[in-house]
């Protein structure tokens, strides 16, 4: 066989000649073979039909992955042969078509690196050579019928691949070789490519007489090379041991080994069995990495969503070492900053619980090549840090809107190092972590302010009263960081009696708090100096009127006093609350009392009626804001139906009693938690 300037053409009537212009897209070579085969059948020459379709094939597609433009595909065919020219219309060098020369061993690397598909030409085709078009140019081949005695007209040619009479192993024949190029992964298999590669392994070896083979295959997960796929013997160390590296991309890295005889094709087609394979080992690493990524995505929507759920600062730094061991490390400790810069060891974890003592004790080492000076280089520097022994890994500063909070120190595992992909998933967790510790904190101390404003708008204590009895309840909304504008008090009176006060002013927030303040202190300067309680609340409407900033007040006043043989005299009067339960000692059903009136705050002039009540010993009224009664269990409320039959088993009970009771009935009524605030204050005749 020969490389030459251009196909011998044979004229005749016996000719077939087929020319067809294809697309260079993936299903070219498919199409040209189709060709070639209707052509075959015409001329009857159906004894060329592997070499011509595999010939044809490794044409097609190397025009179709160098040129990318159209091809003419020219079959033609005669008594004598068959003649096949692939063209293409790119411009430029021929570079990857200008190898053909075959069995020298100084060009077999060069073959390998720059076209195995001409070699397979080369070792089937009686002749080839290239063709220089101006608009473009090509390959053709030529494959020759077989004399009446059975051989090729090419003498160097043995298609059979069986032993010559030497008993040395043939060159490949070109069944052998379509069968190598056509195997493929099982499609439908979990993890095809054991088995993809345990085929190709035999085939090659079968082609090249290897004794034993073996493909190793290291996945970069910290397991180091495993045996992907074997064949005969153990391959010995030696002179007849031929390494192909399979190319691959980090962190997949491997080898194909044949314990093979030196022949000139055994190093091409091992190399083209491991490219083969190296192809469907990226598209595994791919699908592996995609699949990876996945589940990193994953990993961090669920972190985000677990770390978003607690506002708890120490449960939420207990958590972070949780979700980092041991998927992203073997350990991981967090530590934050304090007021003067200080790193405090706040949770830590470790995959082997045995370790955990250590790795506290290791952490808490003092000293320029420990642990903790390298945290504080991480925190001081707002970058990345690496860790050395004894606790290898690297430490992640935490930081948030600007501030630095501390670090996250995680420890690698023991067999693999982190690779690109994890450290980029710790980091954003590092991110997440620490605006979760940050919003933990805000709310902390939004809660303990709003604890602070909450407890100055309430008595710290009740005034204790012979012969009067005081009780209060106080159960703030779920959103413990907001101030609820539910307030009560017991205010003393310039002649001796004593002021009992629940409202509700409306919303939530900062300025409800201000607003109930106002109210409050409006209400004690007033009554301590003796106002009366109509003219009380007429200047209380005022103001909220010109200061409430649109928010309005329900209010409840009772004045209480001494009355005759024990009794107490209570004038109510209510401007928009509701009325108080009334429980008597003597029995009976539990009754509402008092007379509505006019909320405060919405309108310039109020109506509040005065109702006047004797309490006799162990009666008592029962204050309470809409936080009780509007009480949800799903659309059911609690209702001031409720309430009443609940307060009326109480009569005769203590004042601490019925408020603590009435309390927790409200309380358990429903699961869910308070969405207004609720406020009970119980006032009792405690005469003997």
């Amino acid at each position: 066989m020969s490389a030459e300037a251009g196909p011998a053409m044979t004229k005749g009537p016996d000719k077939h000649v087929r020319r067809v212009r294809l697309p260079a897209d993936r299903r070219t070579p498919a199409a040209a073979r189709a060709v070639v085969r209707s052509v075959l059948a015409e001329a009857n020459l159906d004894e060329l039909l592997n070499e011509a379709l595999l010939l044809t094939t490794e044409l097609s597609t190397n025009a179709v992955e160098h040129a990318r433009t159209e091809l003419d595909i020219e079959v033609t065919a005669d008594p004598a042969g068959l003649t096949v020219t692939v063209s293409d219309f790119a411009s430029g060098p021929v570079d990857e078509l200008t190898v053909g020369v075959r069995n020298v061993a100084t060009d077999i690397t060069e073959v390998a690196e720059r076209g195995r598909g001409l070699l397979l030409v080369d070792h089937f085709a009686s002749r080839w050579g290239t063709t220089y078009l101006p608009t473009g140019k090509g390959v053709w081949f030529r494959l020759d019928r077989a004399d009446p005695d059975g051989q090729h007209r090419d003498d160097e040619v043995t298609p059979g691949g069986d032993p010559g009479a030497n008993g040395e192993t043939s060159t490949p024949s070109a069944g052998a070789m379509s069968a190598l190029m056509q195997t493929t992964p099982d499609p439908y298999a979990d993890d095809p490519l054991p088995d993809f590669a345990t085929s190709l392994l035999t085939r090659v070896a079968e082609m090249v007489g290897a004794a034993g083979g073996v493909v190793r295959l290291d996945r970069g997960d910290g397991h180091g090379p495993q045996v992907l796929a074997r064949y005969g013997r153990q391959p010995r160390a030696g002179n007849d041991l031929l390494r192909v590296p399979l190319a691959v991309h980090r962190p997949y890295a491997g080898e194909l080994e044949l314990d093979s005889a030196p022949t000139a094709y055994a190093q091409p087609l091992a190399v083209l069995t491991a490219e083969r394979l190296s192809l469907h080992l990226e598209n595994d690493r791919l699908r592996r990495a995609d699949v990876r990524r996945q589940a990193w995505l994953t990993f961090l929507a669920e972190a985000s969503e677990l770390l978003a759920q607690s506002l708890d600062v120490e449960l939420t730094m207990a958590l972070i070492p949780q979700l980092v061991v041991p998927r992203l490390g073997q350990w991981c400790a967090v530590h934050t900053t304090d007021e003067w810069g200080r790193l405090r060891l706040a949770a830590a974890s470790h995959a082997d619980e045995s370790m955990l003592a250590q790795l506290h004790a290791t952490l808490r080492e003092a000293g320029p090549d420990s642990i903790q000076a390298r945290l504080r280089e991480a925190s001081r520097n707002g970058a990345q840090t690496p860790l050395g022994a004894p606790m290898e890994g690297f430490a992640v500063p935490l930081i948030a809107r600007g501030q630095r909070l501390g670090t996250l120190a995680v420890g690698r595992h023991q067999r693999h190092r982190h690779d690109p992909d994890e450290i980029a998933v710790l980091e954003d967790v590092a991110r997440r972590a620490a605006l979760a510790i940050e919003n933990a904190r805000i709310h902390a101390e939004r809660r303990r302010v709003a604890q602070t404003l909450q407890q100055s708008l309430l008595p710290p204590v009740l005034p204790v009263v012979e012969g009067i009895g005081f009780a209060a309840e106080y159960v703030p909304t779920g959103g413990d960081a907001e101030v609820g504008g539910d307030f009560y008090d017991v205010v003393p009176m310039p002649d001796g009696r004593w002021l009992v006060v629940i409202g509700d002013v409306s919303g939530k927030g900062v300025q409800a708090a201000a607003v109930t303040g106002l109210v409050r202190d409006v209400i004690r300067v007033l009554a301590g100096d003796g106002k009366p309680l109509p003219e009380v609340l007429a200047r209380l409407n005022e103001t909220l009127v010109e200061r409430g900033a649109g928010r309005y007040c329900t209010l409840a006043l009772a004045a209480v006093g001494p009355g005759e043989e024990g009794r107490l005299d209570v004038g109510l009067h209510l401007a928009g609350h509701d009325r108080p339960v009334l429980l008597r000692s003597g029995g009976g059903p539990a009754t509402f009392f008092g007379t509505g009136g006019t909320a405060l705050g919405l309108l310039d002039a109020i109506t509040s009626p005065t109702a006047e009540i004797t309490l006799d010993p162990g009666d008592c009224l029962v204050f309470y804001t809409d936080g009780v009664t509007e009480r949800r269990r799903g659309r059911e409320l609690f209702g001031t139906g409720r309430l009443r039959d609940a307060a009326a088993p109480l009569a005769g009970y203590s004042a601490d009693v019925v408020a603590a009771r009435l309390r927790a009935t409200a309380i358990n009524f429903s699961v869910e938690e308070p969405r207004d605030d609720i406020a009970i204050l119980v006032l009792r005749n405690d005469a003997v």
